[in-house]
């Protein structure tokens, strides 16, 4: 069983744990070329977003579109905190 002294220590670390985590800065966003030959860009969530260069391409084309659709959609859409 813990002495006290190891419990205190370990709450104390668990602490400092706790608070490096919270005051971690946001991702740095990065690309990579996925296993499968696609393009997966990393640090936008939890998962990469992965498309081949084709879907990305296309996205990118809409790129003016998608600006004007969360503007016009702005009331109804959140954001992450």
């Amino acid at each position: 069983m813990s002495t006290e002294e190891e419990l205190k220590a370990e709450l104390d670390r668990l602490r400092a744990e706790n608070e490096a985590l919270k005051n971690r800065k946001a991702p740095v966003v990065s690309i990579k070329v996925s296993a499968k030959g696609g393009v997966s860009v990393y640090g936008l969530g939890r998962f990469p977003v992965t498309l081949y260069k084709e879907q990305w391409l296309r996205l990118l084309d809409m790129g003016e579109e998608i600006r004007a659709f969360i503007q016009d959609n702005d009331a109804n859409l959140k954001t992450k905190s």
